[in-house]
């Protein structure tokens, strides 16, 4: 770690030259044999063969059949729909591809005078390997899909994380970390705007790896990584967004299936219903998990300096902790199609999680002048406790119209999520030499969080290539917390409340935002997306410690723009600015004391403000021949009052009627600005049909300049690198491997640690893949992983090394049930000379 000067680097950036260079090479690369403008025009819509539902951002080519040559082409939007304009007469062949299904190629497109709008309706893609029988239909997807606007990760495809959780699957991921308690970052950025099934929940707010680490991974279908959101998605969220899909089937007739994990560490299941009959649709599911009781070995040394005393303070500590959690999830839909323009779903679902965490530490603290004498010594212990749970019940419900203007659509929807939360903790201290406790307390934190949501949003087709999109929200946040503190009475030996020490937080906020952005070819070959988004913030907070705070509203423009061009080859690139947002929730402003350990306490921070975020992309796509597939991504990113957790040191800290000595205290804080450059590269590689190989490398050059510590600036340079090998011994039999390795994280006190993991699994397919058992390991030659932290202040210093129990053995059964009905194939070759409806 280097001292930055304060200039700081990011104002030496020549952006404007980058970006001017980057829009010089896309329109310098467009083809050169560019297509040859006449009258002609194709349309249609693609979509799963199996489920019916649309494939969105397939890459379609037009080939001349005369010469063979790629003439034209487009990729379908997001309701899988796409339309090329500007063809000349002539017979053509179209071929349209997309990753994790076989090429579909349609011959004998007759573009003629009589004959100028061919409309092919449904195209049907099927998946590369596909069985189907009376009862079971089975689709090989491929495990990572690169879309133009996002990452899609289908969890179904990773064997060796079925009998894990969310955590374990995103570490998979390109451009997500996670470390070993579950924390995630995206492209190095730990804010991120978490949605379930596209929409939002509060019990994200109370704390995200918590939650991520009590969801488990059977449950999920897929994960959708959105790094440069556009203007229709909310701006909360400087890192971007992950999308967690859960399971539900979409096709006709009643099926489900039953997973059930069993391991060391981890025990998880869960169970799926899905009913589809013509025009009305309903899932449920319900899943639990549990992490067994494991213990961490921790110990820590904190260095202390007192200029004014000019003595310094050592502070060992050395103990373990037994931790445990358990979570359960369930939930159920419905999707009715009362016309065939007239939508309505809805959804209920309930979600509970809670942990707890009691362990023994023995301190020692020594007193030293500046001769290195001992002027004092003691020592004692402290057993401590700790417990926190939290459930939310979030309900919605959505209209969609559809209208005789192909691709006019209204949806309105209101949504609603409502949770509790509840933390306890309490600390009791004893010299070593005796078990009477000389001091104690404890602490309750109830708190409520509510969130309603009303939306509109409108889509309006404008001639060939353009559409339009515009709508509005209105968001109501309230966030209720009460702190009931009791102090340990030596005299009669009781435990008292302390009214000085307990306090209530009444927090609520009102955004409204409108948003507009448009769809449309520029120059007929670039793909160009703008948008913005306004939102206003009118936020209300009562602190009972201080009154009414008085905070101002505050309204915040969301620019974004995407510009992206399709060329031969399944080649694709696209250069993306977006501008966002992070305004503090429930554990950033929570102002509970956790004094579970009085010489390090933590507490949330009600003056914080939020975060504000600019991001420029460059990604570059290409899928090669015989499924190679390379992503690069080149990314910088800034944040204007960064929120991180930060640590002080106090000789003495008081709390109203109690004051602690000797004391750290970490809370959440606006830092200051930090700025990363960073690059991300995935590959996919099928070596053969039974062997695939998967790494991302992820790196970027952190720059932080410090406003809470003015001068003492500071940058590093963070990498992560994992791969992933899987091998298909037979049709129902297969292996794989992953390993993963994230650098020390630099932030503003100092190094978080490094993480490394590494998992095997196989699994073996039966009843004409119905039924599948798989068997997983994770870290099996180790049983910790050690985490060491070093943390910084301008009087102190921390080391930090835990313990972390990892290696963990799982088996996972899964049962798919039902029957399912579809629509025969329509077969590849079409003769469209003359398409149905064309006289």
């Amino acid at each position: 770690m280097r001292s930055l000067p304060a200039t700081g680097f990011y104002r030496l950036l020549p952006t404007g030259t980058i970006i001017a260079a980057l829009l010089f090479m896309l329109f310098y690369s467009a083809d050169a044999n560019a297509q040859t403008e006449g009258p002609g025009s194709i349309s249609g819509r693609i979509i799963d063969s199996l489920s019916g539902q649309p494939v969105d951002y397939a890459s379609i080519s037009l080939v001349s059949q005369e010469s063979g040559k790629v003439v034209n082409g487009t990729t379908s939007d997001d309701k899988g729909i796409f339309k090329i304009p500007g063809i000349a007469y002539g017979s053509y062949k179209m071929q349209i591809y997309f990753i994790g299904y076989g090429t579909t190629t349609q011959n004998n497109i007759v573009i003629s005078k009589s004959n100028e709008e061919v409309k092919l309706g449904d195209i049907r893609l099927s998946g590369k390997q596909t069985q189907l029988k009376e009862v079971t239909v089975t689709v090989e997807k491929s495990i990572i899909e690169n879309r133009i606007d996002k990452l899609v990760y289908n969890v179904d495809q990773d064997m060796s994380s079925q009998s894990g959780v969310a955590a374990d699957v995103l570490k998979k991921v390109p451009q997500v970390s996670v470390d070993a308690d579950g924390n995630v970052e995206l492209q190095g950025n730990a804010s991120i705007r978490f949605l379930i099934n596209g929409k939002p929940s509060i019990i994200f707010g109370n704390n995200i790896a918590e939650v991520l680490q009590s969801i488990p991974a059977n449950q999920i279908q897929s994960i959708e990584v959105i790094t440069s959101p556009g203007a229709k998605y909310d701006a909360e969220g400087t890192g971007g967004i992950i999308n967690i899909i859960l399971k539900k089937s979409t096709a006709e007739g009643f099926n489900g299936n039953i997973s059930l994990s069993a391991g060391s560490r981890l025990e998880n299941g869960s169970i799926n219903l899905n009913a589809h009959h013509k025009h009305l649709g309903v899932n449920a599911f319900i899943s639990g998990n549990a992490q067994l009781p494991s213990i961490t070995l921790n110990s820590s040394q904190r260095i202390t300096q007192d200029d004014s005393l000019v003595q310094n303070t050592e502070l060992l500590q050395d103990g373990s902790s037994k931790f445990s959690r358990k979570g359960i999830e369930s939930g159920i839909g419905f999707d009715w199609e009362i016309t065939g323009k007239d939508n309505v779903s809805g959804s209920l679902s309930f979600d509970y999680f809670d942990n707890t965490n009691a362990g023994v530490n023995e301190r020692r603290s020594i007193i030293r002048d500046a001769s290195e004498t001992v002027l004092s010594e003691q020592d004692d212990r402290i057993r401590t406790s700790s417990n926190s749970s939290s459930q939310s019940l979030d309900w919605e419900l959505a209209y969609k119209r559809s209208f005789e203007k192909e691709d006019r659509e209204l949806e309105i929807a209101a949504e609603s999520s409502n949770g509790k939360n509840y933390s306890y903790y309490e600390q009791a201290q004893s010299l070593e030499s005796t078990d009477s406790v000389i001091s104690g307390s404890y602490g309750k934190n109830p708190g409520t969080e509510s969130e309603t949501v009303v939306s509109v949003d409108y889509v309006e087709p404008l001639g060939e290539d353009a559409v339009l999109e515009l709508g509005g929200k209105a968001t109501l946040n309230e966030i209720i917390s009460h702190s009931d503190a009791y102090v340990l009475n030596n005299y009669p030996g009781d435990y008292v409340y302390s009214t000085p020490g307990s306090s209530s937080l009444n927090y609520k906020s009102y955004v409204y935002a409108a948003y507009v952005s448009a769809t449309f070819k520029l120059f007929g070959w670039l793909d160009v997306k703008p948008g913005f988004r306004y939102e206003y913030t009118e936020p209300h907070a009562y602190f009972s410690n201080a009154g009414n705070v008085n905070v101002k509203p505050y309204g915040t423009y969301v620019p974004s723009g995407v510009i992206s061009h399709t060329f031969e080859k399944h080649q694709t690139l696209k250069l993306s600015y977006t501008h966002r947002i992070e305004r503090p929730e429930y554990r950033d402003l929570n102002p509970f004391i956790n004094a579970s350990d009085p010489k390090n306490l933590s507490t949330g921070n009600t003056a914080l403000r939020p975060e504000i975020g600019d991001k420029i992309e460059l990604g570059y796509n290409r899928t090669f021949e015989k499924g190679v597939n390379l992503n690069v991504t080149l990314f910088f990113r800034g944040n204007k009052d960064d929120i991180q957790s930060y640590t002080r040191y106090y000789s003495s800290y008081a709390v109203q009627d109690t004051v602690y000595s000797n004391v750290s205290v970490s809370t959440r804080e606006n830092i200051g600005r930090e700025n990363n450059f960073g690059l991300n590269i995935f590959a996919s590689i099928p070596f053969s049909k039974k062997i695939n190989f998967r790494t991302n490398i992820s790196c970027f050059q952190r720059y932080i300049i410090n406003g809470a510590l003015p001068g003492k600036n500071v940058q590093g340079f963070n990498y992560r690198i994992n791969a992933n090998a899987s091998y298909q011994v037979t049709e129902t039999f297969s292996l794989e491997l992953f390993g993963n390795f994230n650098s020390p994280r630099v932030n503003a006190q100092g190094t978080m640690p490094s993480f490394s993991t590494y998992n095997f699994a196989l699994r073996k397919q039966f009843f004409h893949k119905k039924a599948s058992l798989a068997i997983t390991a994770t870290n099996p030659f180790s049983k910790y992983v050690e985490q060491k932290t070093q943390l910084t202040g301008p009087d102190f210093t921390i080391y930090n090394v835990r313990e972390l129990p990892y290696r963990s053995f799982g088996i996972n059964f899964t049962w798919k049930f039902g029957k399912l009905e579809f629509r025969a194939e329509e077969p590849e070759d079409m003769n469209l000379a003359n398409p149905p409806g064309s006289n």
